[in-house]
């Protein structure tokens, strides 16, 4: 399997690709399994014939080599706290498979087809979030991920937690038998964090596309003036994300009849002395390509980081059957997820803070000067919009905020100070999971008020097309609200909405 980008991962985890074993990649890992069975033979070569971590300095007797590999799975599947999703796992399983195939891992070839076999027939180890720091890499979760490969602990088969044993059986797989060092190299490495990592892009690359949709469609509904988003002033600033967002928010205002062009309303005699109509609105409504072009670049180099980090060999120690030699280092560490991780996260936290301001904005009639209390569509006083949304909307973005402390900082030696500085890369890159589940939350909301207001002012025949196909979108799947009704359930289905729709721009 070549390098691969973004578009080819989503197709595998998302889109359900078959994975296939090219036959260049099928020789790499022959060769390089052939080669370190020759080349251990007569030498010390650390998790091979010696402990592991701190233990290494004893050696390990022939005739318990394979023993040891069964046993660093054994003894490290310890993690804790809630089952990670299917499509993490898938992602993690894919990462893991992608290092394998480059040839510097001295697997079996086995141990290739069965992670293709995992992924092709949606057999999902179960693997808990908690218990990686993301130096040896995401050794504990990795450890309950080979569990499943050497046929033991619980998967998950078509929607349900069963034996692993028991799945093998019905799929007619057998479990991993243990060769030189199956045991180190799956449990060795950044697949997980860098799994987690790859699909908080995706979900964050939809966040911002649809924060440009929010942004165009607030101003539509004030009818803000629309110099704000042009060329000449967004080009004076020399940042591509800021020259990026505006170009996409000019395009997808483009038609919009609800809009106002400056030079026609304003650059001409006016004796008005207060003047109705805001010269500039808020920041929130203002500043997005200023606020939303930072956000463009982070996730830009988030994609370049991780994209590499996929295509990496990410074990310890490598197999170079070219050089005829074993290189023992740290490629296991997770620095440069748990960077990337912290960057996104504080990225997704201020897109969230900027579409609750939005929606404040919206909420606040003696702000916005146009629009009821809440967007109530209802009897002011005994209905009351929605009022109740604006409470889990803070909440939820104020949540956000506490987690966005960085994780890259935070490193607590263990493992008898054997990892004395580490990358807590798996927990970043979980937090970012937490702060984007949040942030679909929150925009979820924000929609529900901008198709409200656009059916209060009577608009929906006004905005610009990109704009009306998102109205249409969200008022299929949730009513227009007059009088009061629980909404929880209408959050939960516009952001599984959002997380699934391919966004066109």
């Amino acid at each position: 399997m070549k390098d691969v980008d973004l578009k080819e991962f989503t197709n595998i985890v998302f889109n359900n690709k078959p994975l296939e074993i090219q036959a260049s990649d099928r020789k790499r890992v022959e060769e390089s399994y052939q080669f370190l069975k020759s080349f251990s033979f007569d030498k010390i070569i650390y998790g091979i014939n010696t402990g592991f971590g701190p233990m290494a300095q004893y050696r390990i007797n022939d005739e318990d080599l394979k023993s040891l590999q069964y046993n660093i799975i054994r003894s490290h599947s310890s993690g804790a706290g809630n089952a990670l999703p299917e499509i993490y796992v898938k992602a993690a399983m894919l990462c893991r498979y992608q290092t394998f195939i480059k040839g510097k891992s001295g697997v079996h070839i086995d141990t290739v087809t069965l992670l293709q076999s995992f992924i092709n027939r949606g057999i999902y180890p179960y693997i808990p979030e908690h218990g990686g720091v993301g130096a040896s890499g995401d050794l504990v979760q990795l450890a309950h991920l080979a569990l499943a490969l050497i046929g033991e602990g619980e998967v998950f088969y078509k929607g349900q937690k069963r034996p692993t044993a028991e799945v093998l059986k019905k799929e007619n797989l057998q479990a991993l038998q243990a060769f030189i060092r199956e045991g180190l190299a799956l449990t060795n490495g950044t697949s997980v964090m860098t799994g987690v990592g790859l699909i908080n892009l995706i979900y964050a690359k939809k966040l911002l596309s649809y924060a440009l949709i929010a942004s165009v469609m607030i101003n539509e509904i004030v009818a803000s003036y629309d110099d704000f988003m042009s060329e000449t002033l967004n080009n004076l600033k020399l940042h591509s994300g800021q020259q990026k967002v505006a170009a996409i928010m000019r395009k997808l205002s483009n038609k919009s009849k609800c809009l106002r062009q400056r030079q026609k309303e304003i650059y001409r005699k006016n004796d008005e002395k207060i003047f109705s109509h805001k010269i500039q609105p808020y920041y929130s409504l203002r500043c997005v390509p200023q606020i939303l072009g930072p956000i463009w670049d982070t996730i830009e180099n988030a994609e370049k980081v991780l994209i590499n980090e996929f295509n990496s060999v990410d074990d310890n120690p490598i197999v170079d059957k070219e050089t005829a030699s074993v290189y023992h280092g740290g490629n296991f560490h997770g620095d440069y997820v748990s960077f990337e991780m912290d960057k996104l996260k504080i990225a997704i936290t201020k897109l969230t803070m900027l579409v609750e301001r939005q929606m404040n904005y919206l909420f606040h009639d003696k702000i916005n000067g146009i629009l009821p209390p809440f967007v109530n569509l209802g009897k002011l006083g005994l209905q009351y919009g929605l009022q109740g949304t604006q409470f889990t909307a803070t909440s939820t973005t104020a949540e956000c905020q506490t987690l966005s402390s960085p994780m890259y900082l935070h490193s607590i030696p263990n493992n008898n100070d054997n990892q004395d500085i580490v990358s807590m890369g798996t927990n970043a890159a979980l937090i970012t999971k937490h702060v984007i589940e949040n942030s679909f939350q929150v925009l979820s909301i924000h929609f529900m008020a901008l198709v409200q207001a656009i059916d209060y002012l009577k608009i929906e025949g006004k905005i610009a097309p990109h704009s009306h196909e998102m109205y249409q979108s969200i008022r299929s799947l949730i009513p227009v609200f007059i009088e009061d009704m629980p909404k929880y359930k209408n959050i939960e289905v516009i952001g599984e909405f959002l997380k699934s729709h391919e966004i066109k721009m």
